[in-house]
């Protein structure tokens, strides 16, 4: 988890405009991700004003600012302008009150505009902030998108999860992190998954060694993010285990508070492992749908059963 992230990163993660300001962007810091519209305080109510947000302007704030007296609105924006206040934002590419720049530039606050409405810009902001501050932990695993869904490979050391995801890059998935996936609840039901900064696009494959995904494979071979649909664990197939023949057991792995649907797959020599997962991913998909072939399969030995009972 990052105890903050600094307005550069903002600025260049959703494309917002320098309006003021440029040479503060490093040294200005978020560290909450709740955005503040300030449409009480510019009232001149400062009992619970909450500074060390990011204050956004949208068109009634800026339409109320501007039909303020210039005292009363330059006194108002003078306050709202606190030591930790990282950064004045205005929406629909408004033009900001008269007299922002100034109070924001003596107390070396960028001010930052977008063309984006104001529900949408807060939104994106907010969307990102969750996430870059959100708290992480980090996956011994394989991260690959199949069909669209996130599927996390585990399982022991050497056992063939890089190689596995290789071969499901070949078929035409994507790769979203290998050996160390890092991730963090976006929200009550996600987890979202991705690749430290060191291992982006990297895929380690033993006896050739570290290998460029999007060099050898090209950009549509990679994802920077995804989120966890499946987890699926590969573990070493012996006769005395006992592994689910019909998938008719519901098995989860929790990550921080969200329990993530988890299958085992046996592994074993002649099995092409690659494809089950592929067919894993097809089959949850499926179910998703409401289409459950376990089911389906129940319900047709019942019929038959029922069918045998009676000609008895």
């Amino acid at each position: 988890m990052a105890d903050y992230v600094s307005v550069a990163k903002l600025v260049e993660a959703t494309n917002l405009t320098v309006l003021s300001g440029e040479e503060y962007l490093k040294d200005r810091k978020i560290v909450v991700s709740d955005i503040s519209r300030p449409g009480l305080e510019l009232t001149g109510y400062f009992n619970y004003y909450p500074h060390e947000r990011i204050q956004l302007f949208g068109r009634t704030e800026t339409s109320f600012a501007h039909n303020m007296t210039p005292e009363d609105r330059n006194k108002v924006l003078k306050r709202m302008s606190a030591r930790d206040t990282p950064a004045f934002v205005v929406s629909r590419g408004l033009e900001p009150p008269e007299g922002m720049i100034a109070a924001a530039t003596a107390a070396h606050i960028p001010v930052l505009s977008s063309h984006l409405s104001t529900t949408r810009l807060s939104s994106l902001i907010t969307d990102y902030l969750d996430g870059e501050l959100a708290e992480r932990q980090s996956i011994h695993g394989v991260l690959v998108e199949i069909y669209g869904l996130g599927v996390l490979i585990t399982g022991d050391s050497g056992i063939g999860k890089s190689e596995t995801a290789l071969e499901l890059i070949q078929r035409g998935h994507r790769l979203i992190a290998d050996d160390r996936v890092d991730v963090y609840q976006q929200d009550e039901s996600t987890i979202i998954g991705t690749a430290p900064t060191i291992l982006t696009h990297m895929l380690e494959v033993r006896g050739i060694g570290i290998i460029d995904v999007m060099d050898l494979f090209g950009a549509g071979a990679v994802r920077a993010n995804s989120s966890i649909s499946l987890i699926v664990h590969l573990a070493n197939w012996t006769s005395d285990k006992d592994f689910d023949r019909l998938g008719s057991g519901i098995a989860t792995q929790t990550i921080f508070d969200v329990p993530v649907p988890k299958i085992t797959v046996p592994v074993k020599v002649g099995r092409n492992i690659a494809i089950l997962i592929e067919i894993a991913a097809m089959n949850y998909r499926a179910k998703t749908m409401g289409y459950d072939a376990t089911k389906k399969f129940e319900a047709n030995l019942n019929k038959l059963i029922a069918q045998n009972s009676k000609e008895d």
